[in-house]
């Protein structure tokens, strides 16, 4: 897969995107109900199952440029990505307390991480082990080759608050649920559990939050656009602070999936966890 010439690998990804659509009757359920609690009658049935072909062709292309990435060399993927708003990334270096990313599953995530090394300045990313440790172990060689530091989501407050402390990047997911433990923050106007981690790590050590986030572009290639840091408020009460700063930080992860649905990670059950 990851051998296939650029716009053949396109082509099939999509194919197999489109015919995952049809056979995975599990996820293709998944994505219309989180679809559908997301935009409302605002997406009619008929747009609602475009939508969600399209975000699964969209994920097709993704897995097949994973392979190229990973297994291929580097550079025929990351001299497709053009950058935008390093100067934030530098201003927020500048401050001493290191940088903390906030990141989503949008676009070509994994291409989002590689593309770091493009700006001169180290990164290492939260991650949680995929379910098949031969599969795991594949990936995470992968990404280390990629000159990716990844840290292990069970251990990670040590280890993101050491990289800190030297002064480097560190990436955080942050749309995914995080079942009771979460904060429950809005996310398309409804409660989603949204993991505490990141707005604890900020509000702690100090270190700016910059958004970043990877766009695929009608020509194959993409963008990579880092925000202006997000500001946090401070009003003394952990929790309160905490909860405010996880919702501005969601809100910035839904003006990207607004701009671009297709390429967001629908297929995860955003909403699982209810409030009481």
């Amino acid at each position: 897969m990851g051998r296939l010439p650029l716009t053949m690998s396109r082509r099939v990804g999509a194919a197999a995107g489109e015919l995952a659509y049809w056979v995975l009757a599990g996820r293709r359920r998944v994505a219309h109900a989180n679809l559908a609690l997301a935009f409302g009658p605002a997406l009619d049935p008929r747009a609602r199952r475009r939508l969600a072909r399209a975000n699964f062709r969209h994920l097709g292309v993704t897995v097949f440029e994973c392979c190229r990435l990973f297994f291929g060399p580097p550079g025929r993927m990351l001299e497709r990505v053009r950058m935008e708003g390093v100067e934030h990334l530098k201003a927020g270096l500048a401050e001493g307390r290191g940088v903390l990313y906030l990141g989503a599953h949008f676009g070509d995530w994994e291409l989002l991480a590689a593309s770091q090394q493009l700006t001169g300045f180290p990164v290492s990313v939260v991650v949680r082990p995929l379910d098949n440790p031969f599969l795991e172990a594949l990936v995470a060689r992968a990404r280390e080759r990629l000159g990716v530091r990844l840290i292990p989501k069970r251990r990670a407050l040590r280890d993101v608050q050491t990289a800190l402390a030297r002064g480097e990047c560190v990436g955080i997911m942050l749309d995914q649920n995080a079942g009771r433990r979460g904060v429950f923050v809005p996310f398309f106007g409804e409660l989603a559990s949204t993991s505490r981690s990141l707005a604890v790590l900020a509000l702690k050590t100090g270190a700016p939050v910059v958004p970043v986030f990877i766009r695929r572009l009608a020509d194959g290639s993409h963008r990579v656009t880092l925000e202006p840091p997000i500001p946090l408020a401070r009003t003394g009460e952990l929790e309160r602070d905490v909860a405010e700063a996880t919702r501005r930080f969601t809100a910035a992860i839904e003006r990207q999936v607004r701009a671009q649905p297709e390429q967001w990670f629908w297929v995860h059950r955003r909403w699982k966890t209810r409030p009481v």
